[in-house]
């Protein structure tokens, strides 16, 4: 019998997360989700928001509303700033599942998660041996 609930958080997770979001803080993070391994580094919830929102950029009308909506979600929880902080956000992420190289191999990746969702973690990123 289990009297942990499945949907709690770790306070140490969230307060790292809660500092990125708050004071711009960034740590080399290394997640255990569900068996897959996500390496990168924290960021904002707006920083991420607003890279999502200039990778979108100008284009076509669907582009340039996206990228708009993108734009507002980053500076709305900027200005919620003494919200419960349920995600955490990555920048230059790496997905390790099996002894498979990462998902993706290359590239400037944004990654979005639960916390509630992260079963460990450990401070630090991998890196591919080369």
């Amino acid at each position: 019998m289990s009297f942990e609930s499945t949907t709690q958080k770790d306070s140490i997770l969230e307060f790292f997360t809660q500092a990125s979001n708050k004071h711009d803080f960034s740590l080399d993070i290394t997640l255990n989700i569900n068996g897959a391994i996500v390496t990168g580094t924290t960021v904002s919830a707006k920083e991420y928001f607003d890279t999502l929102s200039d990778s979108i950029g100008a284009g076509n009308d669907v582009a340039e509303k996206l990228s708009e909506q993108f734009a507002n979600a980053g500076q709305a929880l900027e200005d919620n700033n003494g919200a419960e902080t349920n995600y955490i956000h990555l920048k230059n992420t790496k997905v390790y599942v099996g002894d498979n190289k990462p998902t993706p191999s290359k590239g400037k990746i944004l990654w979005r998660g639960k916390i509630s969702e992260v079963d460990g973690f450990f401070l630090g990123r991998i890196s591919d041996s080369k």
